[in-house]
C-alpha cells in the first residue's frame, strides 16, 4: 500500500503547487490590469485637457503639441458629444462593413455603462462630453484570468487522470500478486489431496463419495488456475456457452439445498463463441452464489441464454429479497457489499471478465423488493 499511499501524497502536493501558482498568476494579472487600467484613465484626463484647450485656442497659438497629444491615442477607443447628446468627434471605433452611426451609437452606450464622461466646460452654456472604452490589449488582458481558470481545469483533469491511472495501475499490480500467490498456496494441499483420493479408492470407500471429492478438488484447481490467470490476458476460445451453463448448473445442484430449484432455458440451436470457459463460469459462479444468499437458501433460479444477431444474452434471475435501485452500480463497484462478511469483490470481478476480456455487458436488467433479481450478460459474437 505505500506506493499508492506515495501517489495520493505526490497528487496532492502537485494540485496545492497547481493552486498556489494560479492564485499568484491570477493575483499579478488583476494587480496589472489595475495598474493599466488607472493608465489608460490618466491619458484621457491628459488628453481631455489637451481637447479642452485645442478648442479654446485661437487662431494665432501655437496648437502643434496638442494635435500631437491627441494623435497620439491610437487606442483607447473614444466618442466626443454635445449637450444634446449629438456625437460630434469619435477615435479609434471599429466600424468595418457596419452602419458607421449604428456602430456609434452602440459603442456610446457601451461607454456610458464603463466609465463616468469626462466634462469639457467650453463655455457658461456649452458643455461637451467625452466618453471612453478601453484598449483592445486591456480587454484581452480583462479576459486573461478566465482563461487561464479554464486552462487550470483542463490541467487539473490531466493530472487527476495521471494519477488515478497510476493509481489504479499500482493496486491492479497488488491485486494481481496476490492472486498468483494464493494460486501457488492452494497447489501444494490439492497435490496432497489427490493422493488422499486415491487411498480412499484403494480402501473400498462408497465410489460415489469419492467420485463427488475428485469433482471438488477439480473444482479447486480451476480456481487455482483462475487465479493465476488474473493480471494476464485471457486466451478466448470457441466454446458452446450452453454447455457451460449446464455444467455449472449441474454442479451447484449437488451442493445446495433442494430448496434451490433451477431453470434453464435451453437454446434449440448449438451456439458457439469466442469465450474464456475458467472465467465465465467463475461469473456465473458469482452470480448463482449471490442468487442462493439473496434467497436465504430457498428460492427458483432461472437461466436464459438467447441468440441475438449480433451477440449473446445470459439472464440470471432469483426470487431473492432484491436490489435497491440506487445501488445497481455500485455494486460493481471493488470493495462494496450488503454480507456481513463479504469482501466485495466477486460483482467487480465479474464485471472486469465480462467487460474487459469478452467486450460484453453485464448489468442488473431488473430488480424489485422481495421480489428477486434479474442479472443481464451480453457477450459479441
Amino acid at each position: 500500500m505505500k506506493p499508492i499511499l506515495r501517489f495520493i501524497k505526490a497528487k496532492q502536493a502537485l494540485l496545492l503547487l497547481a493552486i498556489g501558482i494560479v492564485a499568484v498568476i491570477l493575483i499579478y494579472t488583476y494587480h496589472f490590469f489595475k495598474v493599466f487600467q488607472q493608465q489608460e484613465i490618466d491619458k484621457m484626463d491628459i488628453l481631455a485637457k489637451a481637447y479642452f484647450q485645442f478648442n479654446k485656442s485661437k487662431p494665432e497659438d501655437d496648437i502643434s503639441l496638442l494635435v500631437e497629444i491627441i494623435e497620439q491615442n491610437n487606442s483607447i477607443p473614444m466618442i466626443v458629444t454635445n449637450d444634446s447628446n449629438q456625437i460630434i468627434l469619435d477615435q479609434n471605433i471599429d466600424y468595418k462593413d457596419a452602419d458607421k452611426n449604428e456602430t456609434l451609437l452602440s459603442k456610446l452606450k457601451e461607454m456610458k455603462g464603463l466609465n463616468p464622461p469626462i466634462i469639457l466646460n467650453i463655455s457658461k452654456t456649452k458643455n461637451q462630453y467625452i466618453y471612453y472604452s478601453y484598449s483592445k490589449n486591456l480587454t484581452k488582458l480583462k479576459y486573461y484570468p478566465m482563461a487561464l481558470v479554464v486552462i487550470f481545469i483542463v490541467f487539473l483533469i490531466i493530472i487527476y487522470s495521471v494519477f488515478n491511472a497510476s493509481s489504479n495501475s499500482e493496486k491492479n499490480k497488488l491485486w494481481s500478486g496476490m492472486a498468483k500467490e494464493t494460486a501457488h498456496q492452494i497447489g501444494t494441499p490439492l497435490s496432497s489431496l489427490l493422493g488422499w483420493v486415491e487411498i480412499l479408492r484403494s480402501e473400498n470407500v462408497n465410489p460415489d463419495f469419492v467420485n463427488e471429492i475428485e469433482k471438488d478438488i477439480d473444482h479447486l484447481n480451476v480456481i487455482a488456475n483462475r487465479f493465476s490467470k488474473i493480471g494476464s490476458k485471457p486466451t478466448l476460445e470457441h466454446n458452446n456457452p450452453s454447455d457451460i451453463i449446464e455444467e455449472t448448473i449441474q454442479y451447484f445442484k449437488v451442493r445446495t439445498s433442494k430448496s434451490i430449484v433451477f431453470n434453464y432455458n435451453k437454446p434449440l440451436l448449438s451456439l458457439e463463441i469466442m469465450l474464456n470457459k475458467d472465467l465465465f463460469v467463475w461469473v456465473l459462479e458469482n452470480l448463482i452464489k449471490n442468487a442462493i444468499d439473496a434467497m436465504q437458501g430457498k428460492g427458483n433460479i432461472d437461466i436464459q441464454l438467447l441468440d441475438g444477431k449480433t451477440e449473446i444474452r445470459v439472464m440470471i434471475t432469483d426470487t431473492g429479497k432484491g436490489i435497491p435501485k440506487k445501488l445497481h452500480k455500485k455494486i460493481f463497484e471493488p470493495g462494496f457489499t450488503t454480507k456481513e462478511r463479504g469482501w466485495g469483490l466477486g460483482l467487480s470481478l465479474a464485471k472486469r471478465i465480462i467487460t474487459k476480456y469478452h467486450d460484453g455487458k453485464i448489468f442488473v436488467k431488473q430488480s424489485q423488493k422481495h421480489t428477486g433479481t434479474s442479472f443481464q450478460i451480453n457477450i459479441p459474437k
